[in-house]
């Protein structure tokens, strides 16, 4: 049996491996959750939402051992792995678990009643930025549902799927209903993508790959849910508090070494204003301890593989072509050991540059200056994605910026995450909508009857 190995991304060394998955293994998961299918789909909601639940509570108590595994895989420190990393699935769990109860599984119509169905097998297509968030995001919503699933963990950070595995086994999932395809997207994820017994794909990851799923998935006219990349704008008004707006615009470009769909990689702020807010911003990032992710201390972990270290140095390499002011950070490689990169913070940058244009994907700040409100506005939705942003400013201020970007999600003045609040992009950043009602909705297919 061919293998794929598992690195350790702080010390490069092989920590496990998994199997090198083939379309033929697609073709048994497939018939698996098929055969699983009308049984699952005949169990009442409740039923299925109060697995969902313990699913949810097996999370929490195995805490400690998926928080290491995640660390050892793609490098979060051990700190964020404990926390967002742990946290952020278990809430979402629970959110749909509750959901079950209120959502209208029908609906009259005049003289038609509206019924939402299981819409079938899906196919989950997950990232190694958040391995058992991303999963969960997709999981709990289609068993709510009454779906089935094969599932493709990245084959970077693919550990944490045996843990939640045994986890739902524990929980009372049903055998057939929840399986894992370890393998590449080059032939496991084709294969899923393209399998005409599979009835939807729900995939996270680069808006490349999501282009490509989404062709081949055309193929069998199926419905295909894209969460892809971001390129979000922090947007910081004059009047704003500047001791919330920066910290909080630097840890939503640090976090999980800037490896977030969602992060804040723009800092848009008003021409006058720059240097003393870049001054706080270099500030607040000599805070984040670079080093060993299973150490407390350590704020900012090794990137998820060698190959991305070198992508996320290469756009360092082009801000500094590109006569971007360097401000923090840099070039060269804080360690010999390790896929570690410096965290950076460049000013003076170009909207129309490549660091402020492409996803990065690694601890890279861009500060950009505007003269006015439209141009800021101009610029924040001047990129081809659309997933999340943030304003700070007057309230009243603040929230009619918020109005005005094309994003899915925006926070303003440091609002919190709500997992009952939909989660999706516009533009190159996907469509679909993750995360509560909108979420449960995108795994159910819709059926009137007249009467």
């Amino acid at each position: 049996m061919t293998t794929i190995p598992v690195l350790n991304p702080a010390t490069g060394d092989v920590i496990a491996e998994v199997p090198a998955g083939t379309a033929a293994d697609v073709d048994r998961a497939v018939a698996a959750a098929r055969a699983a299918l009308p049984a699952w789909a005949a169990t009442g909601p409740l039923d299925r939402a109060a697995i969902v639940g313990r699913v949810g509570a097996g999370i929490l108590a195995r805490a400690d051992e998926l928080a290491a595994t995640i660390t050892a895989e793609m490098g979060a420190p051990i700190s964020l792995a404990r926390t967002a990393q742990i946290q952020f699935p278990v809430a979402v769990a629970q959110s749909f678990a509750a959901l079950a109860e209120t959502f209208a599984w029908t609906e009259e119509l005049g003289d038609s009643l509206v019924v939402r169905e299981p819409i079938g097998v899906v196919g989950a297509i997950t990232p190694w930025n958040f391995p058992l968030q991303q999963i969960v995001s997709k999981l709990a919503p289609a068993l709510v549902a009454g779906d089935t699933m094969v599932w493709k963990p990245s084959e970077i950070a693919p550990l944490t799927a045996r843990v939640l595995l045994e986890i739902a086994e524990e929980a009372g999932l049903p055998a057939g209903v929840l399986n894992v395809v370890h393998g590449t997207g080059e032939v496991v994820g084709e294969a899923i993508s393209a399998h005409p017994g599979i009835d939807m794909i729900s995939f996270t990851g680069s808006t490349r790959a999501g282009r490509r799923i989404g062709a081949v998935a055309a193929g069998t006219v199926k419905r295909v849910a894209l969460e892809l990349g971001g390129k979000g704008a922090n947007v910081i008004l004059p009047g704003a508090d500047l001791d919330v707006a920066v910290p909080t615009g630097v840890a939503m470009s640090f976090t999980n070494g800037g490896q977030v769909c969602g992060s804040w990689p723009r800092m848009l702020v008003p021409a006058g204003m720059q240097d003393e807010i870049a001054a706080r911003a270099v500030a607040a990032a000599e805070g984040y301890t670079v080093g060993d992710p299973a150490l407390e201390t350590t704020m900012i972990g090794p990137m998820a593989s060698e190959a991305h270290r070198d992508k996320v140095h290469g756009y360092i390499e082009h801000g500094v072509a590109d006569g971007a002011r360097l401000v923090f950070g840099g070039t060269g490689r804080p360690f010999e050991k390790g896929a570690y990169v410096r965290p950076t913070i460049f000013a003076d940058v170009d909207p129309a540059s490549k660091i402020a244009q492409e996803e990065i994907f690694g601890p890279v700040l861009t500060i950009i200056p505007y003269t006015s409100t439209d141009e800021a506005v101009a610029i924040a939705n001047g990129t081809s994605y659309g997933l999340t942003s943030g304003v700070f400013g007057p309230a009243d201020e603040a929230m009619a910026v918020a109005r005005r970007i094309r994003a899915g999600q925006v926070d303003v003045n440091g609002g919190h995450w709500n997992p009952l609040a939909p989660f999706g992009g516009y533009g190159q950043s996907g469509n679909g909508r993750e995360f509560g009602r909108f979420g449960l909705e995108e795994f159910l297919e819709v059926k009137s009857i007249q009467r």
